[in-house]
């Protein structure tokens, strides 16, 4: 007979199972302090599969009929995905003043006039969709094919992010001239112009598949912002290696401003801009043993 307890205590052992698990699975990492987090918000998952306890949810995570699906689901509940319109726009001046023009003229040089920039970890899609409006506005991209990729692990955000529909909270940091250039407005809300949106393709990806990462090709910049505070030394060193190789040589990796590569990778030199400080992939990449 099941008996739910409205607060289903998780114990050491059962959160260490779920944490290397989930780890193993994306490099999500929870410290031991992060247990109380883990018991919370997955709850109301057990209440709703009608477990009795996290031991049983676990192996429903792993061996159960719909563990992807489950996998997923544990995944929205964990993460956060807190994002907004033209975030860190210091980063986001470098790029379009900065960085844009300079591949502008390396691929001119090379009679090539497409542009490829994935935003790994786009969340709900605020972050690819202004890499849109700012490329939409630069006069040096007139003609050129736009190519940006935003992907996520969580498919919670990812259906938002199709939707292409938004509240006044992903607002707050957007001048009006792109709020009316760019969205329509919808009851309450705002939604994105086809015009942006035919830029931007949003798809499920988990950094640690692979196979689907390669499919991907090559990357002229990577936003990647954000992302890599929520993995340990190893998992991080993993993916900034994923998206070194993803990198075409001389392209530009952008993270959050609370993030750098100290101790994790030496394969990238650090630009100094105007406005912020990137990483760049040398043109010739040349990496001995170790760099990664």
């Amino acid at each position: 007979m099941f008996i739910f307890s409205a607060d289903i205590p998780l114990d050491m052992e059962e959160f260490r199972l779920l944490r290397d698990f989930i780890h193993q699975y994306c490099g999500l990492f929870f410290s031991d302090e992060s247990k109380y987090l883990l018991e919370k918000r997955l709850n109301k998952r057990l209440a709703e599969l009608r477990l009795n306890c996290f031991r049983d949810y676990y192996y429903q995570l792993r061996y159960g009929q719909n563990h992807e699906q489950e996998l997923a689901c544990a995944i929205d509940l964990l993460t956060t995905n807190e994002t907004y319109f033209f975030r860190e726009d210091f980063q986001l001046r470098a790029f379009t003043q900065e960085v844009i023009p300079e591949l502008v003229r390396a691929k001119a040089g090379r009679g090539e006039k497409s542009l490829r920039i994935w935003s790994a970890g786009c969340s709900s899609g605020e972050e690819p969709y202004t890499l849109a409006m700012l490329l939409l506005e630069s006069p040096l991209l007139c003609g050129w094919t736009i190519e940006i990729i935003g992907t996520d692990i969580s498919q919670k955000v990812l259906k938002i992010a199709r939707d292409g529909i938004y509240g006044k909270n992903s607002f707050r940091a957007t001048e009006d001239k792109y709020l009316q250039r760019y969205f329509n407005p919808i009851d309450d809300k705002w939604q994105i112009v086809s015009q942006v949106k035919d830029l931007v393709s949003i798809s499920h990806l988990n950094f640690f598949d692979d196979n689907r990462v390669a499919l991907l090709g090559e990357m002229d910049a990577i936003f990647c912002r954000n992302v890599i505070i929520y993995f340990d030394l190893e998992a991080k060193k993993r993916v900034i290696r994923t998206l070194h190789d993803r990198l075409s040589p001389g392209g530009y990796l952008l993270l959050g401003h609370s993030e750098s590569l100290m101790n994790v990778s030496t394969a990238f030199k650090l630009r100094h801009f105007t406005h912020d400080m990137l990483y760049q992939k040398p043109d010739t990449a040349h990496l001995i043993e170790g760099d990664l």
